[in-house]
């Protein structure tokens, strides 16, 4: 099945409204960013990470301008080591190829095993920008709806300050 297509039938059974911007595929946040310019909402970026062991794994939701601090996030999570998951574990986990790692990936986790944590910093924002599974879309939805799709997917959104 479609991958967006999954997306786009999840918001509208919970009759979540959303933006989408259609455009050439984009591979990094500063390429999406150009096709997205002018419009409302922080831009994201979205990191799928794992322990040494690849037992646990972690989608990590910040403004796309901001690093990661590996160190303090692996303190948040109580883990020794923190590393960004391989390619093989995001289509294992999610059906995601590289570049198109979002929260709407999660639609795709059947095991639920997937901790999602949020910066603070963006969680006053009104709306949030994210590929629904293709790069080729951005989707603009509200935060308050976006913590909506979460729960009723069976997931928590861990805030936490990264």
């Amino acid at each position: 099945m479609d991958l967006y297509k999954i997306v786009e039938d999840k918001l509208k059974a919970l009759g979540i409204r959303v933006q989408i911007m259609e455009h050439e595929p984009a591979l990094t946040t500063e390429q999406a960013d150009k096709f997205i310019e002018g419009i409302e909402g922080v831009r994201t970026k979205t990191m799928f990470l794992t322990n040494r062991k690849k037992r646990n794994f972690y989608l990590v939701i910040m403004d796309d301008k901001k690093r990661l601090d590996m160190d303090s996030f692996k303190e948040i999570v109580g883990e020794k080591q923190i590393k960004m998951a391989s390619e093989e574990s995001l289509m294992e986990k999610m059906k995601l190829p590289a570049g198109v790692v979002s929260p709407f990936g999660l639609l795709n986790n059947y095991d639920k095993d997937i901790k999602v944590y949020f910066d603070r910093e963006i969680m006053d924002e009104e709306r949030m920008s994210f590929h629904p599974n293709t790069n080729e879309k951005t989707i603009f939805i509200n935060t308050e709806d976006l913590m909506t799709f979460l729960k009723s997917i069976g997931y928590e959104a861990n805030v936490v300050e990264l």
